[in-house]
């Protein structure tokens, strides 16, 4: 098993900037890939970033490209979303969630993960 907490949601103007963590517990050597998603009211979630526990190229959204960035403490077992010159359209709630090893590529469909986090609110006002 592994336990996925988010913490670091909240609100802020247009422009301004949020971090998210994800401390992770457990069975955590399992998981190879941590990734953040994100979830519009009425919409399926959607891909934001991910990376692998190794020192690898995270993968992104084109539409958080060059704005968010995700890193992860390996000591602390915490998985990071730095998310700068945020605006109104990112409100959603967000998820950090871990896919098993196995990938060829970093993935990026929801149900390739098997293991998620409650779940943040990050409210942009504009």
């Amino acid at each position: 098993q592994v336990h996925l907490v988010e913490s670091g949601g909240g609100l802020v103007q247009a422009g301004g900037s949020l971090r998210l963590s994800c401390a992770a517990s457990g069975r955590t050597f399992s998981r190879s890939v941590m990734g953040w998603f994100r979830q519009f009211p009425g919409k399926e979630r959607e891909f934001v970033a991910a990376k692998r526990w190794s020192d690898s190229s995270p993968a992104y959204a084109d539409s958080v490209k060059g704005r968010f960035t995700i890193s992860r403490d390996n000591a602390k077992n915490t998985v990071y979303l730095q998310m700068n010159s945020l605006k109104p359209e990112d409100t959603a709630v967000y998820y950090c969630a871990a896919a098993p090893p196995g990938f060829t590529e970093v993935p990026k469909t929801p149900r390739l993960y098997d293991y998620w986090g409650q779940g943040t609110q990050v409210t942009v006002s504009s």
